[in-house]
């Protein structure tokens, strides 16, 4: 049986961290501030930003929300994202996607200050992650590796395959993992054979968004599962990208959904900002 991997437990440990060095940056006359730009109501994201905010508040960190309607302009948006790079009480810039579907979200991440960039979607920050050279990682393939090291589960050598190839995890994670010199593989939609590819896996990490996904004919005994999917079942329960179930019994090491990578998202975000405040400050 898997030995669940606790991102609640973790998160608290990072959280705990930033406090203290929020804690330690006031005192050097520096309070990090994040901003978080919701453009319409999108339930989810608007749970997401309401999370992020409470986050800030309980490590002492000052955050503001700029809550714009669905019909804000391109134009509109990106003379907020000037703004908000102009402010010095401001070291870190969140737009919360998706975005409504007139707006180029790209170009608005392009529009974030490297400097300001806390979720590390910037170009610059892309390659500087590309290269191994970063001061920002995204939040959730960052909160996986902490988890990883808090568990010392070692990468190094191991055989890591990662489901799905965004921007935003997929490829991000695989760089990561090869940066601790794990040998890796993404898989994705067009893959073939696919779960015999994953059953070479010590390490699998599932990011597809697709509710249990990978079955246990799709895991090798005694691998690490780390659950990246936030989806709901059949009856509207909560769920991962994993046949939980299924899967436990086989694992070494598993993620819950809820209460696994979850919660290391959002402590990373608050590390991040806490980095942007110390750069933004020559502190670093």
């Amino acid at each position: 049986m898997a030995q669940r991997m606790d991102g609640k437990a973790v998160s608290a440990q990072v959280r705990e961290s930033v406090a203290q060095e929020v804690d330690h940056l006031k005192k050097s006359g520096v309070c990090p501030g994040l901003a978080v730009v919701i453009v319409g109501e999108d339930p989810a994201s608007r749970i997401y930003v309401n999370n992020k905010k409470k986050a800030c508040a309980a490590v002492g960190m000052y955050s503001e929300e700029h809550a714009l309607p669905e019909t804000t302009t391109q134009q509109e948006l990106l003379a907020l994202v000037e703004q908000l790079n102009g402010r010095p009480d401001i070291h870190g810039i969140l737009v919360q996607s998706p975005l409504p579907r007139h707006l180029d979200e790209g170009a608005v991440v392009e529009a974030i200050h490297p400097s300001k960039d806390v979720d590390a979607f910037h170009a610059y920050n892309v390659g500087k992650i590309m290269l191994g050279n970063y001061r920002f990682l995204p939040c959730t393939p960052a909160g996986i590796m902490e988890l990883l090291h808090a568990y010392a589960i070692p990468v190094e050598g191991k055989r890591c395959v990662v489901i799905g190839r965004s921007n935003i995890v997929g490829k991000p994670m695989a760089m990561l993992l090869l940066h601790e010199n794990g040998t890796v593989t993404i898989c994705h939609s067009r893959t073939q054979n696919l779960p015999e590819v994953t059953r070479q896996a010590d390490i699998l990490v599932s990011a597809v968004g697709k509710s249990r996904f990978v079955t246990a004919d799709m895991v090798k005994p005694g691998a690490v599962v780390v659950d990246v999917g936030m989806n709901r079942d059949e009856n509207g329960k909560l769920c991962g990208d994993v046949d939980f179930n299924a899967v436990e019994p086989l694992a070494s090491f598993i993620t819950p959904v809820p209460g696994g990578v979850g919660p290391m998202t959002i402590a990373m975000l608050l590390k991040n900002t806490v980095t942007a405040a110390k750069m933004q400050n020559h502190l670093l």
